[in-house]
């Protein structure tokens, strides 16, 4: 089993700071062998902001798997967004815009989703796509392949559709081409887990769709700071949510939820449903 700590939206520069020592601590605690963060570090993209950041992921253990979002592409200064969209993060956080990490258990790939053309949406090209499939050819059958980005490839029936990554189609054919399990983003500050078979029905091939709110803002958009906790098996996942108790000044367990694999098909899982053999 593999166990992957999953925050996003970080959001340096609106952070409510009460909440930085408590998650690092329980991010320690917890020894996850990957932490993932899927994007939007810093809310201007400030030099200031990525100092910040780097700090904080300076005190998280690791390996990382870290993505940029649009937030961490600066907004107001036409200059830097344009001729140098990145230049910050690949200075203060890391050069890598496609990270990858694999062992005998798992594959977790990273995509760069920001642009500096779009305010808030992103992309996924036709080159990324290809990466990805390169980059899981050698992958053997038994490793449970993850894909990272910042924004989504699939959210429930009440948000909209111009939520999701432009070519998210696209990169969905060729996910069940090579066998992509899981699709790890942030962006909407909302948690979700979830099976992308009702969107993509694609034969006999559903990945499962993990996402996190934001671990930090203090822009919660009626969602209390959480984050992921991903355990990884080659045919089933446990996912534990993290939220944020004003009350005792910590974060703690909120919900667990448990997805099986048939095949090539997440879904959800009931304990008490296996156990009555239905």
């Amino acid at each position: 089993m593999r166990t992957l700590v999953h925050l996003s939206d970080l959001h340096f520069g609106r952070v409510d700071q009460a909440l930085l020592e408590p998650l690092r601590e329980l991010v320690e605690r917890i020894a996850a062998d990957v932490v993932v963060i899927s994007g939007d570090l810093t809310q201007r993209a400030k030099e200031e902001e990525f100092e910040a950041a780097r700090a904080f992921l300076d005190s998280l253990p690791g390996p990382q798997i870290i993505v940029p979002g649009n937030h961490d592409i600066s907004l107001y200064n036409v200059f830097r967004r344009f001729v140098k969209p990145l230049d910050r993060y690949r200075r203060y956080i890391t050069d890598d815009l496609d990270p990858v990490y694999i062992d005998d258990e798992i594959a977790v790939v990273g995509v760069n989703t920001a642009r500096s053309l779009t305010i808030k949406d992103g992309r996924v090209s036709h080159e990324q796509v290809a990466a990805i499939r390169e980059r899981l050819r050698g992958v053997g059958p038994d490793v449970t392949r993850i894909v990272v980005t910042h924004h989504p490839f699939d959210l429930p029936e009440s948000f909209e559709k111009r939520d999701l990554v432009v070519r998210a189609p696209m990169a969905m054919e060729v996910f069940a081409e090579t066998g992509v399990d899981i699709l790890m983003a942030g962006h909407m500050h909302a948690s979700h887990a979830g099976s992308t078979a009702a969107r993509y029905q694609i034969d006999e091939y559903a990945a499962l769709v993990v996402q996190a709110g934001t671990a930090t803002s203090t822009r919660g958009r009626g969602e209390v700071n959480s984050f992921n906790v991903v355990r990884v098996e080659p045919l089933r996942v446990e996912i534990d949510r993290y939220g944020w108790d004003v009350v005792h000044g910590q974060f703690s367990l909120v919900s667990t939820e448990k997805f099986i694999r048939t095949g090539s098909i997440w879904s959800p899982h009931d304990d008490g449903m296996m156990a009555a053999g239905l």
